[in-house]
């Protein structure tokens, strides 16, 4: 198969498959060593060819694939999209649309959390992906045939996944259930990411709002410098070490240097000063315009509760072949157990009717969990 390396073959490739309702995409990127993923290889598949494009090729545009990406009455079919969309997005500022996310659609169908594709692929058409490039060095030249041979069988595969779940959903009636999940997934407040809401990525608890006011100017801090730099954040600090500055607040380089998170000598660096520059606009700020702490949830039987809304999780996951982190997430579970209006997805939509009312219902002792005959059921108690 021949690789497309010049804009001229792009555009007549793209203007063929844009006749096609339905064409499956994937790309090969890398991202290990810097902060944007860098594109390296697309591939995409109409039920008549596939083809691969080597983005990297001196002399290529890809603008005919960016367009493609964004006609209304092409369907384009990835698995896992979240990042296939990312690159789209920083490179032409568009998100793919119309979209169909395969693993979404194996989640509402009951194939398990977040399937891999190679584990997809062969459960629906008994085929085993060669998985040995996965993981190869996308960025180098030539593409080996290995390679080539690799990146359509993605696409041409995904054809299979893609019209086995199609009529799946149709039969059980779930198609709108994945198009729900499109909608978020193609918004572009989901790529639209600002250095002022990085602080909402970290895992680290902050417990007074003068802690959250610094966590917030050292994590946008830190996304400005990976994004100049083009590196990745724990290039610049570790997450511990963010929440580390946050907790402790350090005012001077000396007392920077104090911090056991911290190389030694960091302090001593270009960085040393930018950080404690970004303490003290932490410090400066106005604390009541400053987002609500989540607090500490006062109801003594909030972790029962949570466990018990697991098990009915588990049971409707099981009786209706969802996967459960479809349905709800152990942090959905815990706002549910302390407000009934929680903004959650398990409380809207088909969520609701499928998981959410009943757990509200088991929160307030109107259903009640039992064992019958080595089984937990449910028992209705109005």
């Amino acid at each position: 198969m021949n690789v497309i390396t010049t804009t001229s073959e792009l555009t007549a490739t793209c203007a063929r498959l844009g006749r096609h309702p339905v064409i499956t995409v994937d790309t090969e990127f890398l991202r290990e060593t810097t902060y944007y993923p860098l594109l390296c290889v697309v591939q995409m598949a109409s039920p008549e060819e596939a083809v691969v494009v080597d983005t990297l090729a001196k002399d290529i545009d890809l603008k005919p694939f960016f367009t493609l990406m964004a006609d209304e009455k092409v369907l384009k079919v990835f698995h896992a999209a979240r990042q296939d969309i990312e690159i789209v997005w920083h490179q032409a500022g568009i998100v793919p649309h119309p979209i169909f996310d395969t693993q979404v659609a194996a989640m509402v169908l009951g194939y398990g959390d977040s399937i891999a594709y190679d584990q997809l692929v062969e459960r629906i058409t008994g085929h085993r992906p060669d998985k040995t490039h996965r993981f190869t060095d996308w960025s180098r030249r030539p593409l080996t045939e290995e390679q080539i041979h690799y990146a359509v069988s993605d696409v041409t595969h995904l054809r299979d996944v893609f019209a086995a779940l199609d009529a799946d959903l149709k039969k059980r009636g779930r198609n709108d259930w994945v198009s729900e999940e499109m909608e978020v997934l193609t918004s572009p407040r989901t790529y639209d990411f600002h250095p002022e809401r990085a602080w909402e990525r970290l895992k680290t608890r902050v417990r007074k709002p003068k802690e959250l006011a610094v966590l917030i100017e050292i994590a946008a801090w830190r996304e400005q410098e990976a994004q100049s730099r083009d590196v990745p954040r724990s290039r610049v600090l570790k997450d511990d070490t963010v929440g580390d500055i946050a907790t402790h607040a350090p005012t001077s380089v000396e007392k920077l240097g104090n911090l056991r998170s911290l190389p030694k000598g960091f302090e001593r660096s270009k960085w040393g000063g930018d950080i404690v520059a970004a303490v003290q606009r932490g410090l400066a700020r106005d604390l009541s315009s400053l987002p609500k702490l989540e607090k500490p949830r006062n109801n003594s039987n909030g972790a029962a509760i949570v466990e018990l809304l697991k098990v009915l999780l588990r049971m409707t996951s099981e009786r209706h072949a969802v996967a459960s982190k479809v349905i709800a997430t152990v942090d959905d579970l815990e706002q549910i157990a302390a407000d009934d209006n929680a903004d959650v997805a398990a409380l809207h939509g088909w969520r609701r009717e499928l998981f959410g009312e009943a757990a509200l219902a088991l929160k307030h002792g109107r259903l009640a969990l039992a064992i019958e005959r080595g089984r937990v059921v449910r028992v209705d108690r109005e």
